[in-house]
């Protein structure tokens, strides 16, 4: 039987279960620790390691493991948690979340996803800060709005005019990064020749989504978390929902979809023709966000720009 090995990431410790036999134990998060970890699972001959998402804990830790040979799955937190409540495991220590993350790893048998190369890692630290600028230039423009103080008004003046020097900076360091790769050139020009989609969009499927062209629709619509559910017992059905996968990637998709709905004839037609069928106006926006990623991802495959219908 293979030997599946959870991690449960903490910002200075690594829980670590060993499924099936149910060894744990922890190590630091650290350089050190990890060389520690690599070298006790080569010995007891792990073939894969699962980590939770956890807000950028687990990359040295995947990125270590992955480098030494482990099969490493980065997995979805509430899934586990969905699994952890299926199977009655109520109790919660970081050792026993190790243990379920291992048991749902043994058990469901999770896709691997390639993992980010550092390249690719530091064009998604670029694409986030950018991202964290503009909420903070959002922020500060509706509290000017509010605010009637002079001395206040003067303050987010300057902060404002900070931030959107550190902005064009970032765009520009954003840029340079690009132009380092022809393959991120060429897919650059490939996602912005599509109206609505503009650099700050197609930046952020390089950075999150570097599986764009090798999946099929239904497969690149759940991985951005844009496969519908349906809710469904008996003769009831419920509504059909979307969730999970890469929230990141969705927001920029959901920003993208109102332009190109207002600019991109294709799509615009599509979403109005869902609208005047009577369907709610947020649900066209999401079958639009989820076809507008279905062309994206056949122009990335097929390396041929938008043209017109």
């Amino acid at each position: 039987m293979d030997i599946v090995v959870g991690i449960d990431v903490s910002k200075d410790r690594l829980d670590v279960a060993v499924a099936p036999s149910g060894l744990t134990f922890a190590v630091a998060n650290t350089h050190v620790g990890i060389e520690d970890l690599s070298a006790r699972l080569q010995s007891i001959g792990a073939v894969a390691v699962a980590l939770e998402a956890t807000g950028g804990f687990e990359m040295l830790a995947a990125a270590a493991l992955s480098a030494a040979g482990f099969a490493v799955i980065v997995v979805n937190p509430a899934q586990v948690r969905s699994y952890a409540n299926a199977i009655g495991r109520r109790a919660k220590t970081d050792l026993i979340d190790a243990a379920v993350i291992a048991a749902f790893a043994l058990t469901t048998k999770p896709d691997l996803r390639p993992l980010k190369d550092a390249e690719t890692q530091a064009l998604s630290a670029l694409v986030a800060r950018r991202r964290q600028i503009v909420q903070m230039i959002v922020a500060e423009e509706n509290r000017a709005r509010l605010i009637v103080a002079k001395e206040a008004q003067k303050s987010i003046a300057r902060l404002l005019k900070a931030l959107k020097r550190e902005l064009e900076s970032l765009d520009t360091d954003l840029d340079e990064h690009i132009r380092k790769s022809p393959l991120w050139r060429v897919r650059e020009q490939l996602l912005t020749s599509v109206p609505g989609v503009g650099p700050a969009t197609a930046r952020t499927l390089l950075a999150e989504m570097p599986e764009l062209g090798r999946l099929d629709r239904r497969q690149i619509a759940s991985l951005a978390g844009l496969a519908p559910w349906t809710r469904q017992s008996g003769t009831w059905k419920g509504k059909s929902f979307i969730g999970g996968g890469r929230g990141k990637v969705r927001a920029a998709l959901f920003m993208a979809a109102l332009v190109a709905t207002r600019h991109n004839p294709v799509l615009k037609a599509f979403r109005d023709r869902l609208v005047a069928a009577g369907k709610p106006k947020i649900v066209a926006v999401v079958a639009t966000m989820r076809k507008l990623l279905t062309i994206l991802n056949a122009i990335i495959r097929d390396q041929k720009p938008w043209q017109n219908a």
